[in-house]
């Protein structure tokens, strides 16, 4: 199973003080030296963490391949494609998010994404699209011809983390966090399940499948033991035990909990 490490959240560091440090490209080398796949990074509308010129370093200096994620407007795609990374993931964006809370509704935004599917084809750039772990999304991903789907696990890490990590003041608004433990246990099984069931079907669909959102290192085991995932893209969680135990040792860290 591969791993794209998404450094954002070593530029939202950056932001939080508007100096030039931590710099996103000094994560680049050592991605690559702890034996990590890809390098992940999220261009997001209002540039709240990675920036163009970001972009355009990563991008030109890496020897992973880049994963870009953005949305689908006009001006943000132009931007993304004009950059030329190896991947684009289309993703929903909300400014008043503080991360991506969900699923890409291919239905509703079936024809604009159609348009820069064929866009990226001309440009020899692979697509993916970041959805639910939902049937009827996974068919018409098949429809729009894209390269990749990367399943939203966001649902399966909350629950997770209300019965195994502790976790007394979610900021997390869905009604099924506020379950009791025993029908937490049946809840995350059943979101396990649709995760299974879902890349089994992308799988079958002749689709490349991915995974991500919310995964860490407690978490990750049992999205491990689907085999139809090839790739997970974590980021977060990477970036925050490498305050304690270095950056680079937190990805193989990673790798080693992916790989047993």
């Amino acid at each position: 199973m591969l791993l794209g490490v998404n450094i954002d959240h070593i530029a939202v560091l950056r932001e939080a003080r508007r100096i030039n440090d931590p710099d996103p490209l000094d994560a680049v080398s050592l991605c690559k030296r702890a034996g990590a796949d890809q390098i992940t990074i999220h261009l997001r509308e209002d540039r709240r963490h990675i920036n163009d010129q970001d972009a355009a370093r990563i991008i030109g200096s890496s020897t992973l391949p880049i994963n870009m994620e953005c949305a689908i407007d006009e001006e943000t795609i132009q931007t993304v494609v004009a950059l030329n990374p190896h991947r684009i993931t289309l993703v929903p964006e909300k400014r008043e998010e503080v991360t991506t809370e969900g699923g890409l509704d291919l239905i509703k935004y079936f024809a604009r994404i159609k348009e820069i599917s064929q866009l990226l084809k001309e440009k020899n750039i692979e697509l993916s699209v970041f959805i639910d772990p939902n049937m009827l999304q996974i068919k018409m991903a098949k429809s729009l011809d894209v390269d990749w789907i990367e399943l939203h696990t966001g649902h399966y890490a909350n629950v997770y983390a209300m019965l195994y990590s502790n976790l007394q003041n979610s900021s997390h608004s869905i009604k099924e966090l506020e379950l009791p433990r025993n029908a937490l246990h049946g809840e995350l099984k059943k979101s396990l399940v649709q995760i299974e069931t879902s890349a089994k079907e992308a799988s079958l669909l002749g689709l490349k499948v991915a995974a991500g959102h919310g995964l860490n290192y407690q978490n990750v085991k049992a999205i491990t033991k689907i085999p139809e995932i090839i790739e997970l893209n974590i980021g977060q969680s990477i970036i925050a035990r490498s305050i304690f135990t270095g950056f680079e040792r937190a990805v193989g860290e990673m790798i080693d909990a992916i790989s047993n």
